[in-house]
Parts: C-alpha cells; structure tokens; sequence
C-alpha cells in the first residue's frame, strides 16, 4: 500500500502548487451571476474606509434581520436561523470594532446600544417575535443614518483638504527655519587621484 503517491499534491511534482479549479466552479457553478454581485461587493469592502466599513457591516445587520423576519412571517426556519445568526455575529463584530481610547464616553454609549440590540435578537429570535425584530431593525436604520452622514462629511473634509487653495499661507518675509540637528563640517572640494602618476 503505497501512501506516497505522485500528483496527488501532497508528495511529488505537483507538491506546493494550487490546484486548478474548473470554470464551473470559478464562475459560481453556471452561469455567473453570483459571481458579479460578490466581486462588486469584495471591491466595495476592499476600498472602503473604516467609516465606510462600519457602514457595510450595519447594512449587512438589517439585510439579515429583514431576513430573519421573513423567515418568521414564511416559517422558514433555515431563513429564521441564518438571518438571526448572521444579524448577532455583525452586531458583535460592530461592538468588537469600537476603540475606548479614543472617546470613553461615546465607546460606553455605543457599546450599550450595540448590546441592547444583540439581546433584542436574542428574544426574537427565542419567541419568533416580529415585533421585536422591528424595534432592532428601527434602531439600527437609525445608526445606518448616522454613519451615512458621517461618511458623507469625511467625504467632503476630505475632498476640502485634497484642493490647494484652502492650504495656510506662508508669510513671504519668513526667515528660514534653523534645525536643531549639529551640522556637518563642510569638505574641501574633492581633487582628483591618479594611480597611475
């Protein structure tokens, strides 16, 4: 019984090297529609910034809770599980997210909103409640407005930032700025060296 065999990618020339994948599989199984939708969104994540992320992630919670709700008004409980499951792991990430160091205040703020909400998914998801899932996703929609004002000032402070013509100005009798650093004792010009006389 030979445990060694060649191409199989564990031992051999093929050993190291990905495995190539079919085009069935590239493009999504068929025709390639998920394909699209997923590269637009990878392309969305990766360019975003942080603000922007935050964004997507409180998007991606009321898609899943929308989804959950569904799942409750359609007694679907594949619908029921995921949309919950997903919704609570974005509300946990979005907790996970926040930094105390920069405002103490605000973190202990948002980190009570964000884990009130977690709870609520809790409960409805314990007692199929569509009422309280409205409640999570009614606070939610709010924070999603919130950020989308934030990223649309971020925007426009940076596009601000980005033109010359709101640069300080810089008076044209400024003396230079004398360093601090010790300077280098100057050399006398270099003269030229023949090795051969």
């Amino acid at each position: 019984m030979n445990h060694h065999q060649t191409g199989s990618g564990a031992y051999g020339p093929n050993s190291g090297k990905r495995a190539s994948i079919p085009a069935t599989v590239q493009s999504g199984g068929g025709g390639g529609s998920q394909s699209t939708p997923n590269a637009y969104l990878k392309t969305r994540v990766m360019s975003a910034s942080p603000a922007e992320l935050r964004l997507l992630l409180i998007e991606g919670a009321i898609r899943f809770c929308d989804q959950a709700k569904s799942g409750i008004s359609e007694g679907n409980p594949e619908m029921i599980f995921t949309g919950f499951s997903k919704a609570r792991a974005i509300i946990t990430e979005l907790i996970s997210g926040l930094n105390p160091d920069v405002d103490p205040e605000l973190y202990e703020r948002l980190t009570g909103l964000y884990t009130f909400m977690f709870t609520r998914l809790v409960d409805a998801s314990s007692e199929k409640s569509v009422v309280i899932i409205d409640e999570v996703i009614e606070l939610l929609r709010y924070e999603r407005e919130t950020w989308s004002l934030l990223v649309e000032n971020l925007a426009t402070e940076n596009a601000e930032a980005a033109t010359l013509e709101n640069l300080p100005s810089v008076p044209a009798t400024a003396a230079p700025v004398k360093s601090s650093a010790p300077e280098l004792p100057s050399l006398a010009p270099a003269t030229r060296i023949s090795t051969t006389g």
